[in-house]
């Protein structure tokens, strides 16, 4: 464990340091912790008077934080998903807020964890193991529509009927339980119609945002920190795919004051309040970091400035 945390690199770290524009004495909250290194960069820059907020979801993450931050007077750490950052009364007038969306690498890297179908392992993939209920156990109760809804919202699958339909009458004999009978399952149903993509790739992508409520999370979280920012704080957001990239853009264009609407409806009668201005345009890491970090590939960084 001690080497694979020395290999760890947080992905697009200079940018995301560049796009937070971190001050000496500034109030900084990273929350989505994972392994620490987005958090240590900020930390490495902040003087006596500066303050660091940690947040994850992660039990295993906090602990990660608490082990190596606690005795800090500048951080404090909140177990919590991100989603209730506007139930966290001290972290507000903030200076930067960076959420670092999606699986992390500790949680991919556990086969335990369930989210990899790369290993056999319990079929769970909760960032949160202690609360809410796992995708095995969505599996076993969810109807034939509502999996299929999933598969096709979360995971773009557009086979999600007949994957849908297949578990439930599997699961009639067999309920899912584990990774890797899910990933025969699928790799027996689909084949292999994608070059370079495993059948399963969609459909445990669509469990994991299913179990953990990704999408519906970001949505809070992403008002929750225009408002704990301070007028002219900076909002860091890291996506890995096109659903979460998706919502980060349309959140920045809605608070841009752009008025949206339709050719066919009438003009609005008055202009949306600017609240937020996106700093330059989508950023991608480089090739070098992609070639030392392959995870970094589909990574995409969206930068917004709170206006007064």
């Amino acid at each position: 464990m001690a080497g694979r945390e020395l290999r760890h690199i947080p992905v697009m770290l200079d940018e995301v340091l560049e796009g937070l524009a971190v001050r000496t004495g500034g109030r900084y909250l990273d929350g989505t912790f994972g392994r620490g290194g987005h958090a240590r960069a900020i930390l490495a820059r902040l003087s006596e008077s500066g303050r660091l907020f940690l947040m994850d979801r992660d039990p295993t993450a906090i602990a990660t934080a608490t082990a190596e931050h606690a005795g800090d007077a500048r951080v404090t750490i909140r177990h919590e998903n991100f989603a209730t950052l506007a139930q966290w009364s001290e972290a507000t007038d903030l200076d930067g807020i960076l959420l670092d969306l999606g699986v992390s690498s500790p949680q991919l890297d556990d086969a335990e964890r369930g989210f990899s179908f790369m290993a056999d392992a319990p079929l769970d993939m909760r960032m949160d193991p202690t609360r809410g209920e796992s995708a095995a156990q969505f599996l076993a109760r969810a109807s034939e529509e509502d999996i299929a809804q999933a598969l096709w919202t979360y995971g773009e699958e557009r086979h999600g009927r007949r994957i849908a339909r297949a578990i439930v009458a599997r699961r009639e004999e067999q309920p899912f339980e584990r990774t890797g009978d899910l990933a025969a399952f699928c790799a027996k149903l689909l084949g292999r119609r994608e070059p370079g993509k495993n059948p399963a790739t969609r459909t445990f992508q669509a469990l994991r945002i299913q179990v953990n409520a990704e999408l519906s999370s970001l949505d809070e979280g992403l008002d929750a920190a225009l408002e704990a920012l301070r007028p002219g704080g900076r909002l860091a957001v890291i996506s890995f795919h096109s659903l979460e990239d998706r919502a980060v853009k349309q959140f920045i264009r809605r608070h841009e004051g752009r008025v949206q609407g339709s050719r066919r409806a009438p003009p609005a009668l008055t202009k949306p309040v600017a609240r937020l201005a996106p700093v330059g345009k989508a950023i991608f890491p480089s090739d070098a970091e992609i070639a030392a970090n392959p995870r970094s590939r589909s990574a995409v960084l969206r930068v917004a400035e709170k206006l007064a």
